[in-house]
């Protein structure tokens, strides 16, 4: 009687360890899909959604916790939710980097264009004898600074971007024109370079 219910013990034991084992492969096949799947999105995203990037690598740490427990179908359905938001993530990353290109773009036709129109007329003023009216010593002074600063801007956004630093690039790129914008508005310069008309008297 004995060795029947030890028999029976042993059965139950491994009719359990069956039951946990068998969904053990699955939930490793998907968990090693969501891992790549991860680290795909890792290489394009993390500099332009790095937000969305987080909360994936978040989701694939709480799956490899749930795994580490035994719990091997919710392991397995976390890795298949995971894969898509893989998916999700690279899509809104290849819109961000598209968005990011255009406006680099612009950014890359026009800022270098003002600064080197600033730096003509600034060359222009400064070995000019006597200075236009409205403009003195010190005003010409700030522009000379001015021009400093949004061509150090722009080689800041320069490099943010050879390093793939989209966002970083964009942000530094902007405040590069717009100083550029503001020097040109105090030496009295069109968008386009040339010193704005004279008012009609």
């Amino acid at each position: 009687m004995l060795k029947t219910s030890w028999k029976y013990a042993l059965a139950l034991v491994c009719a359990v360890t069956l039951a946990c084992n068998s969904g053990k492969a699955p939930a490793e096949a998907a968990m090693k899909r969501a891992e790549e799947a991860v680290a795909g999105a890792q290489t394009e995203a993390a500099n332009l959604v790095p937000d969305d990037m987080k909360s994936l690598s978040d989701d694939m740490a709480a799956a490899r916790a749930t795994m580490a427990k035994g719990d091997y179908k919710t392991a397995e359905a976390s890795a298949q939710a995971i894969q898509q938001k893989a998916n999700d993530v690279l899509a809104k990353a290849k819109t961000k980097k598209d968005e990011l290109t255009t406006a680099w773009g612009q950014l890359s036709d026009s800022v270098p264009k003002m600064l080197d129109a600033i730096k003509s007329r600034v060359d222009i003023l400064s070995q000019s004898k006597k200075l236009p009216k409205g403009m003195d010593a010190a005003r010409l002074a700030s522009a000379k600074d001015g021009l400093a600063a949004a061509t150090a801007g722009w080689g800041e956004a320069q490099e943010a971007y050879k390093a793939g630093k989209w966002s970083d690039a964009i942000a530094k790129g902007t405040s590069a024109r717009d100083k550029a914008t503001e020097v040109m508005a105090a030496l009295g310069m069109q968008a386009g370079g040339a010193p704005a008309a004279a008012p009609a008297k």
